[in-house]
């Protein structure tokens, strides 16, 4: 098994910043790649940013420029550095982690609320 631990939510006005951090322990073989989902009450979860063991990245449009994910090999550990933080990117963050373990293998941690308001 693998267990996420994420911190780093909280509120924040408009324009603060914020880092999430999510740390993958327990039996991890090879991790594939680390993401951030987030979802808003009444909208589907939807991919915020992901990043590859060759520390390739990809970002959802509304956070390109606003939003960096990197990644820790080391200790496992995935960041989410969100500036400029605007009204709607309040939601619940969700940390993913894909492994190789023979097949693949995908796990989530149990999120972490962030909100944006004045």
């Amino acid at each position: 098994q693998v267990q996420l631990v994420e911190s780093g939510g909280g509120l924040v006005h408009p324009g603060g910043s914020l880092r999430l951090s999510c740390a993958a322990s327990g039996r991890i073989f090879s991790i594939v790649a680390m993401g951030w989902y987030r979802q808003s009450p009444g909208k589907q979860q939807e991919l915020v940013a992901r990043i590859t063991s060759g520390s390739s990245a990809n970002y959802a449009d509304s956070v390109k420029g606003q939003f960096t994910i990197s990644r820790d090999n080391a200790n496992n550990t995935v960041y989410l550095q969100m500036n400029s933080l605007k009204p709607e990117d309040t939601a619940v963050y969700f940390c993913n982690v894909v492994i190789r373990a023979g097949l693949l293998e995908s796990y989530w941690g149990q999120g972490t609320q962030v909100t944006v308001s004045s």
